[in-house]
């Protein structure tokens, strides 16, 4: 499936929407792509401090670093030299998040699945104060910021279409049970190169 419900594709070209599956599972299983946990030395408001980042290399080359919930303030904040306390009141812990290096972008994921009326259908409307959050965070390092959800089929009931569409008016995405790589500005590896799971 792809955006908004609209025909069909290759879930090998997308991150498969899964509890356990996570953007750097999902990278390290595509064909000329690696992900590497690398040990970088940095300066954090004037003290030297060692991080930990999750380097995603394609055919060799540095693409992107991921950062999942906390290591986005332990690590990726860090390396960037914020304090998030200067700019937010709370901290926002993203689900998945990628710093796509050549796109000077980063795109924050939040995975949302549901099985019954809950609070995640509120949940949904929250995209744009979060984006503007995040947005604030990261103005200092002059980083683009997108914000998308993932969302599984229990959504594409007609009675979210109002939150659906209030998603995109604010500038924000949503896709159903994936996220084709080059959502991210990603090499998508050739058909005849993909790893067939």
């Amino acid at each position: 499936m792809i955006k908004n419900g609209k025909g069909g594709g290759n879930t090998q070209t997308g991150l498969v929407f899964e509890g356990k599956t996570d953007l750097a599972t999902f990278l390290s299983q595509q064909n000329g792509y690696e992900i590497i946990e690398e040990k970088e030395n940095i300066v954090f408001k004037g003290q030297n401090t060692e991080i930990k980042v999750k380097s995603v290399y394609y055919d060799g080359k540095k693409v992107a670093e991921l950062y999942k919930q906390r290591e986005f303030y332990n690590s990726f904040l860090k390396k960037l030299d914020i304090d998030w306390r200067e700019y937010i009141s709370k901290p926002l812990y993203p689900d998945d998040s990628i710093f796509v290096i050549i796109k000077n972008s980063v795109f924050i994921i939040e995975c949302k699945h549901q099985q019954v009326a809950g609070s995640v259908d509120e949940k949904l409307q929250t995209c744009d104060f979060k984006k503007k959050e995040y947005k604030k965070l990261l103005s200092k390092a002059n980083l683009d910021v997108e914000y998308i959800y993932l969302l599984d089929n229990w959504f594409r009931n007609p009675k979210y279409k109002d939150v659906l569409d209030y998603i995109h008016s604010v500038n924000c995405d949503y896709y159903f049970e994936y996220i084709p790589l080059y959502r991210f500005g990603l090499p998508v590896p050739n058909e005849g190169e993909e790893n067939n799971e």
